[in-house]
């Protein structure tokens, strides 16, 4: 999609994404001591925000304009200080072994891509430090419900886990995610790695 696209879609309503936190999110990385937050593809800054009333100093980098200006209204709002960066994951580079967690949630792109943004994500990781992917999986196409219908913006568990390069992997699965309405639940991937 292009960034016209999402700054279209996040102006059409208050909120495109649940305000609350990620559930996943929260499981993995809710027990962890505060420290240096990355969110890439924060979108409306729901997660960085919630990250930083715990007490982490988070940067949320998305590449709309209008999830950005939105996740920063909302951080004052809740009186809470984020950094919000608008850049394109593409080209963006963080800062090298920086970050207490870094984390990418249901950021889908062409295939072609995102192995330089993963390589990128991983190489953010501080010693001691973790990494979260959280997004839709190539079974939720045919045994799922919702999420993304092209094939090469979907992944599994191993090849994401084959991007990760200098990270003990500690899980690489599939989870089940309950949709509102559904008869079927939604087939996520979640890879959490740390470096030693």
């Amino acid at each position: 999609m292009r960034r016209e696209d999402w700054d279209a879609r996040y102006a059409a309503v208050e909120n495109l994404w649940a305000a609350k936190p990620n559930r996943f999110l929260v499981a993995e990385v809710g027990d962890l001591e505060p420290g240096r937050a990355l969110d890439l593809a924060c979108g409306e800054g729901q997660n960085a925000i919630w990250l930083a009333t715990l007490g982490w100093r988070v940067t949320g980098v998305d590449y709309s304009e209008v999830a950005i200006a939105k996740a920063r209204a909302r951080a004052e709002r809740d009186g809470v200080d984020v950094d919000f960066v608008c850049a394109d994951l593409v080209t963006y580079e963080p800062d090298a072994r920086a970050f207490d967690l870094v984390f990418v949630l249901y950021l889908h792109i062409p295939s072609a891509q995102r192995a330089a943004i993963h390589a990128n994500a991983a190489a953010a990781v501080g010693p001691g430090g973790t990494f979260l992917l959280l997004g839709h999986d190539l079974t939720n196409l045919t045994d799922g419900v919702g999420g993304p219908s092209d094939p090469d913006i979907l992944y599994t568990a191993d090849e994401i886990a084959t991007e990760l390069t200098g990270l003990e992997i500690e899980k690489a699965t599939v989870v089940l995610r309950d949709v509102v309405g559904q008869e079927r639940d939604a087939i996520d991937t979640i890879v959490r790695a740390r470096r030693a």
